[in-house]
Order: C-alpha cells, then structure tokens, then sequence
C-alpha cells in the first residue's frame, strides 16, 4: 500500500489552477473518468504519495512546493511590460517562468564566459530613454545589427531577411534564443496569448527571446520591439499590444515599426485607396518583411483603422496557418535556433576544451547523451 500524505487543501488546487486546468481535465490526464478523487483531495488534502508524485508531473510543480503551509505566489523575476501600470500582474504559468529561469542561467553562464574572455561591456545597453527619437534609436539599431533596408532588398524573402536580422544580431554581442516549447519537450507549447517575447538585459551579454509557436511573419516584429527593449535597458515579458498603455511598450513599438519600416519611407509608398490586405502585401515584398508587419506599422502610423487591422491581420493569420507545413524539422539544426548559435558554440567549445564539466554543459544545451552532443557539435561546424 502506497504511503498516505496530508497536504493543504489549497496548495492542491493552487497546483491545477496554476496550469489552468479544470477538475474534469485534470481527472483525464491522470488516466480517469471522474473527478472523484481529485474533488476528495481538495476538500480533505489526503492522498497517496505516488498520486502525489502524478500530480508533480501533471501540473509541472516539484513535489516539494506541495508541502509548504500556503500556495506560494507565483512572479515573474523581470517586469511584466504585459499589463498597465495600475493593472495586477497576469499569472505566470509554469511554462514561461521555467523558460525565463533556463535563459537567465544561460545568461548568467555566458556572461562568465565573457569575463573569462576579457570581453569589454555592449556600448548600446541601456543607452536610450523613452523620450528619445524613436527614428534615431531605430537607425541605431539597424546599423548594430546591420540590418539596413537597401541590402535588405536584395534578399530572396522576408524569410531571408529574418535569418539576417538574428544573425545580425547574435554578431553584435545580443543572445538570440527562439524556442515554441518548454525545452525540447513538445508536449509543453509556449502559448502567444500569454507571451511574444522576452528580454534580459545586461551590459555584456543581453538577451532576446521569441516565441517560435506565434506565426514567423509575426516574429520579426518581436524581434525588433526586444532590441528596444535592450537599447532602453528594460528587461521584462511583452506581447507587444498595439494598444499598450506603458510608456515603455508605446516607445519599443514604435521603435519596432521604424526598424523594419522607416516612417517617411512608408508614408510615400502607402497607397491609401488600395485594399489594405493587398497593398501589405505589395509592400512586403519591395521592403523584404512581412505582410503582417507592413499591417501592423500601418495600424501603428494611423493608416489604416483597429477594425481595418483587425480584419486584414485575421485574414494574413489564417492564410499563414492554413499553408503551415506540419514538417518538424531537423533537431540539432532547431536546437542551433533554440539556443542561438553563439551561446551553444560556446558551451561545446568550452567542454571539449576541458573548461566546462559535460554534464553541466549538457544541462545547458538541454542534451542527455554525449552522442547528441558531438552530432550537435559538428552540425554548429566547432567540430568535423
């Protein structure tokens, strides 16, 4: 018979809650038809230790957290930029604070490795203020990145373009990480509705994350609002409404708009008598972006109107998601992309110099086997 725990009754429903599960849900992801037994741990917190270990799993809380006195709050370790000042802040679910707490130990890692390298600190941190021209900041940006819109031009797609713009990026010291799950765990997809992306700054090694579950027109975008946020020094999670009552998410915004679209330019080239799902998309491919971005800068500079964007971005949405392929491509070249490819060529390189235990730097990398390791060293070209 399996050892009975008491636990309070409140710490068992913060756990489902906290997963935004319903009794019925729970009940069928543990196996069952009724919610029996989940209703009697709740109201008498006693159950089976083995339940108990289920439960942990099911709802991705460690075991200890069931035995405090009270629920613990959960709260993001950055600024939540998601909400208005006067607003509480949203419930982090356990899937975007596990995300926040592997890329600030990321993080914190590589900036050791930058001061083991004598690496000087990123001039552009923390540089601006909200009050700045947003076309100055922007200009900056782009030309840190290397991202100008005549070599952009040039390119193939807007695809191409994006690939550009993080490796841009990740050369001018800024970690990109781009990921759609918690880890490699596919069962544990990050959902757009509770975030866009997320920036950590520091002076020597800031960091930019997107998620890669929102559409790929919409990540570029998302991109570009982070590295405001790296420019303003602000760390925190944004969903980047186009509504945003922060000074903070008005200003990243509209640097974002600039970055890949210069105003002047835009206003030129905007035909205002076009049907404006159409002229997004004749503008996209002159200025090598997106239609949903060209959407958004339109709703942003005043050209078109909220029921106009919301129709047209709905519309450019279900196209996207309608000709989405279901390929789950290649493993260590996503990982490349999930880890971004300057912070994984450092953790392999560090091993097999012998400066980094292996199983620390599998921890890193999110790997378990040492045959993963070296395939995924030789697909990121540090070994043959």
């Amino acid at each position: 018979m399996s050892l009975q725990v008491t636990i309070k009754p409140e710490v068992l429903r913060w756990a489902r809650e906290r997963v935004s599960l319903a009794p019925a849900e729970l009940a069928r992801g543990m196996g069952w038809k009724s919610t029996t037994l989940i209703d009697r741990w709740e109201a008498t917190g006693e159950l089976s230790l083995s339940h108990l270990e289920r439960l942990a799993v099911r709802t991705h809380t460690p075991v200890g957290y069931f035995f405090l006195p009270e629920p613990p709050v959960d709260r993001l370790p950055v600024a939540d930029f998601r909400t208005t000042d006067a607003a509480p802040q949203l419930r982090p679910s356990p899937d975007l604070l596990e995300t926040l707490y592997t890329c600030q130990q990321r993080q914190e890692w590589f900036r050791d490795y930058l001061l083991s390298q004598d690496a000087d600190q990123l001039p552009f941190v923390a540089r601006s203020r909200v009050t700045d021209s947003v076309s100055e900041v922007a200009k900056e940006i782009r030309g840190v990145i290397q991202f100008d819109i005549p070599a952009r031009a040039q390119m193939a797609t807007w695809e191409a373009a994006l690939a550009s713009m993080m490796e841009g990026t990740e050369q001018a010291g800024i970690l990109v990480m781009r990921n759609g799950v918690v880890g490699n765990n596919s069962h544990r997809k990050l959902k757009v509705d509770e975030f866009r992306g997320f920036a950590l700054s520091d002076p020597y090694a800031p960091l930019v994350f997107i998620n890669a579950s929102d559409a790929k027109s919409a990540q570029m975008f998302t991109l570009a609002h982070e590295l405001a946020h790296i420019w303003l020094g602000a760390s925190g999670v944004s969903n980047w409404r186009l509504n945003a009552d922060r000074a903070v998410e008005r200003f990243c915004n509209a640097v974002a708009a600039e970055v890949l679209v210069p105003r002047e330019m835009f206003e030129e080239d905007w035909q205002v008598e076009a049907e404006p799902l159409a002229e997004a998309s004749r503008l996209a491919r002159g200025y090598k972006t997106s239609s949903l971005v060209i959407l958004i800068q339109a709703r942003e500079f005043g050209r078109i109107t909220q029921e106009q964007f919301d129709m047209s971005y709905n519309a450019e949405l279900a196209a996207i998601r309608e000709n989405k392929g279901a390929s789950g491509g290649d493993f260590y070249r996503t990982q490349g992309s999930r880890l971004g490819k300057r912070f994984a060529r450092a953790v392999v390189a560090s091993a097999m110099e012998g400066h980094l235990p292996y199983t620390e730097a599998f921890e890193l990398l999110g790997v378990r086997k040492s045959e993963t390791f070296n395939k995924l060293a030789r697909t990121l070209e540090v070994t043959s």
